[in-house]
């Protein structure tokens, strides 16, 4: 049963002689007991459910509260790792780059040992055909050369041939 305010300021007792019906008063007071401890119950129960309520709301905050910082952790975490990975691949970068390098200068230098090479060698074979040519006039002077002994096993010969023929 439900008493309003209302209802309790509109609410008129039958007057006997000596003033309310006490009857009417005291069925009255009884519902209106009833009404108080229902309101009484609900309002127990309503006090249980907030300090459920408050203390479940207190968990899930502590629980947000955790949540930011594990957030708040692993983006800083993140962000180290990044910058890590990024001086790594800068590390990573250089060496490759102080690599090419070093690979390019030795090619720069094999490349120009090896043209000091070719005009050795090209030095070496012009002295070389110089020296041949120089040798082959050197015999072939001598080969135009007259000897006087084969002039004279020339001429031995040919009159040779001739006493033979006369023969």
């Amino acid at each position: 049963m439900t008493v309003s305010k209302i209802d309790l300021l509109n609410k008129q007792f039958s007057r006997g002689l000596l003033g309310y019906s006490r009857l009417e008063v005291d069925q009255f007071m009884l519902e209106l007991a009833e009404v108080l401890g229902d309101a009484a119950d609900v309002q127990k129960g309503m006090r249980k459910k907030i300090k459920r309520l408050e203390s479940a709301l207190k968990e899930y905050r502590q629980r947000d509260e955790t949540l930011r910082d594990t957030l708040m952790s692993t983006q800083k975490m993140v962000d180290d790792l990044k910058v890590a990975a990024g001086r790594e691949a800068q590390l990573i970068l250089d060496e490759a780059r102080a690599k090419a390098d070093d690979t390019v200068r030795k090619g720069h230098n094999r490349l120009a040992q090896i043209h000091e090479e070719i005009e050795s060698l090209k030095r070496t074979r012009t002295q070389f055909e110089v020296q041949l040519k120089g040798m082959l006039n050197a015999h072939l002077e001598m080969l135009e050369r007259s000897d006087p002994d084969r002039e004279k096993v020339e001429e031995i010969e040919s009159k040779l041939k001739y006493l033979k023929k006369v023969e």
